[in-house]
Order: C-alpha cells, then structure tokens, then sequence
C-alpha cells in the first residue's frame, strides 16, 4: 500500500494542465496496475474544480476496451467535463470475476475523490456512466454496499452524483445476465435489488430487440426507483439490439448521436452543463 501511494504521489505531481489526455495508476493489483485515462478540456485551469464523468466499458466482465466510450468522453470533454476512461480487470486478460470488477470500480471512484483538487475535479460532481457490465459497475457504485477492497478508507463514498446508463445489466438474478457467474450473490451484487431512497439521477438506453436485457426488467426497474422518489429517465429504442448506441470506425451511427444528445441534456437538466448554443 505505501509503494502503491509513492507511485500515485509521483504521477499526481507531474499532472500538467496542457488539454488532452493525463494516464494514471489508480491501483496496484496482482495481476496489473489499473490505470485512469483523463481527457482535459482545452480552457482548463490551475483554479478549476469541473464536474467530471467516469466511464466504464461494457464486455460482460469478460472483456472490452477503454475506448469503447471515447467518442462520449471527447463530445463531454468539448463540452467543458473532465472526462474519465477507466480500466478494470476482466476474465479474458486478467481471469478474475465480476466481484473484481466491481472492487475495481469502487477504488477508481476513491481514487478520483481522493484527489480530487490535484485532478481539478469537484469531488461532489462525479458521473458515472457505462455500457453493458460497465452500466452495472456505475448503478452499483451507488446501490451496493460492500466489494471493498481490502485497506481503503470506506468512508469515502463510491456513489456518483449522476448516472448515464447504455443497456445496463442491473438485474443477475436467475434469469438475468450474469447469474451463472455470481450465484448466491445475486441480490447484494445486482442494483435491482438494492433500490433505495436516495439514489443518483438516472438515465437509461435499451433496444426493444436487446438480446440481453429485456425491456420488462428495466421497465421494473424505473418504476421501483420512482417509487423511491429516485428520478430515472428511460428511454427505449424500437427494434434496436445490445450496444446499437456504439459508434463504430468509419460508421455513422443516428443512434449514437441520438443517445449522445439525450444524455447532454440530461446533463443540463441537472446543472452539469450549460444548455447547447
């Protein structure tokens, strides 16, 4: 743990305040160090506390890529955000478990707290936003207790201010996405079963034809966080299948920009972002 702080001290000082993109050693694991890719906007400031978004990439737990979000982070990034790529271990490469992941993820959003001024990050106005797998690590940095890893302060909260959610797998009960996977530890793992009053703002995109997540399960899932007096905003997507929001090389996408404008506004509804010109 102290070669761990020494490593993360010598990265944070050398943070220069020039626009594009800072790479840090957020965690030391047995099988790699985790690292944050931070995109600066370019009218960044010494004095600056911005808002920030931290995504998380879909995969299943079992794999995926940090740039599975970049399109979302640069069009955030122009829009004044300090925006976050994260990186966590996954079975293909590291061949650990869903548990991992969501470890991984708690650490990255104390890590982000933590260090917040060195960062130029408002530590009260961190989003969270993922695909997929990544969708459930940010719902259950806000909803699950526990998956700590071992040494970190605990009372530093892991619960975003927001939530951008694309396909989400929220629910891994017996029938849902992942069971197989975390068995007997459905309920306190999937953010299905821990609404509770209180919650981040909530934003969700699926594909009535998602061949993963069906729309009952999030329909479900809205009107238990409404209940709880959480806003969460659903919207569906006629005909389109898990991950149609995905920006693909040399593609256009409407959906992509369609979603992306969605969660702008979001944004802006919530006082992250002023209203596009």
């Amino acid at each position: 743990m102290v070669k761990t702080a020494l490593i993360l001290l010598c990265l944070l000082s050398n943070i220069s305040l020039n626009a594009g993109e800072q790479v840090l050693i957020y965690k030391n694991t047995e099988q790699a160090d985790l690292k944050l890719h931070l995109l600066y906007p370019d009218d960044i400031k010494k004095s600056d506390k911005r808002a920030a978004i931290i995504f998380f990439f879909g995969g299943g737990w079992l794999s995926g890529d940090i740039n599975h979000f970049r399109p979302q982070a640069e069009h955030f990034r122009n829009r004044g955000l300090i925006c976050i790529l994260a990186e966590y271990r996954v079975l293909g490469k590291h061949k650990t478990t869903p548990f991992d992941a969501l470890s991984d993820a708690k650490s990255a959003m104390r890590y982000i707290r933590i260090h917040a001024r060195k960062l130029h990050i408002n530590p009260d106005k961190i989003i969270a936003a993922g695909g997929s797998a990544g969708g459930h690590l940010a719902a259950a940095l806000a909803a699950c207790p526990g998956f700590d890893t071992s040494g970190e302060n605990t009372k530093i909260s892991t619960k975003p201010a927001a939530l951008l959610l694309y396909n989400p797998v929220l629910d891994n009960g017996p029938g849902g996405y992942g069971y197989s996977r975390v068995k007997d530890r459905y309920q306190e793992f999937s953010p299905a079963y821990n609404i509770k009053p209180g919650l981040p703002p909530t934003l969700i995109f699926l594909g009535t034809k998602d061949n993963i997540i069906p729309v009952i399960t999030m329909e479900k899932y809205r009107e238990k966080m409404i209940e709880y007096n959480n806003r969460c905003d659903l919207f569906l997507y006629e005909g389109q299948d898990h991950g149609f929001f995905n920006l693909k090389k040399g593609k256009e996408n409407p959906y992509f920009y369609d979603t992306l404008q969605k969660a702008d506004a979001f944004l802006v509804s919530l006082g992250y972002l002023s209203p596009q010109k």
